[in-house]
């Protein structure tokens, strides 16, 4: 039973950073740079690899896909410790791609990412890691 609230507290920090993720990439000004002259310059300049979008245009999908990813993540692993806990804690692969994608974004929070998603996903990783170690008990 604590394996799956460690799982669900898990899935949920992250599930809630990507909602909240997207919605500042559509809504309100939080996402963008603080100098407007900045967001112009990126409306107007490509990309080396292409010319049919903008730096802007890029700078908005890329946060809603990193949204997306995050909401995935969590609706999938939370899904699966409340409806599937036994497949979940039984499949190696399962929890090694869980725990490599959490590993993932605690190394690009700690050098890319400011305080607060840092610490959510250094939670997150740490409920994950503690969920395996309980439903190995």
């Amino acid at each position: 039973m604590i394996a799956k609230a460690l799982m669900v507290i898990s899935a949920s920090i992250v599930l809630t950073f990507g909602v909240l993720h997207l919605i500042l990439t559509f809504w309100g000004t939080k996402l963008t740079p603080r100098d407007p002259a900045l967001q112009i310059s990126m409306s107007q300049v490509s990309p080396v690899i292409t010319k049919e979008t903008t730096m802007w245009m890029g700078w908005i999908g890329f946060n809603a896909s990193h949204s997306m990813g995050l909401i995935l993540f969590g609706l999938v692993y939370g899904y699966l410790a409340i409806a599937h806990n036994r497949l979940l804690f039984q499949s190696r692969f399962l929890l090694i791609v869980g725990l490599a994608m959490l590993g993932g974004y605690f190394a690009l929070g700690k050098v890319y990412f400011f305080s607060r998603p840092f610490i959510g996903v250094t939670i997150s990783l740490a409920c994950y890691v503690a969920s395996i170690v309980a439903s190995r008990v």
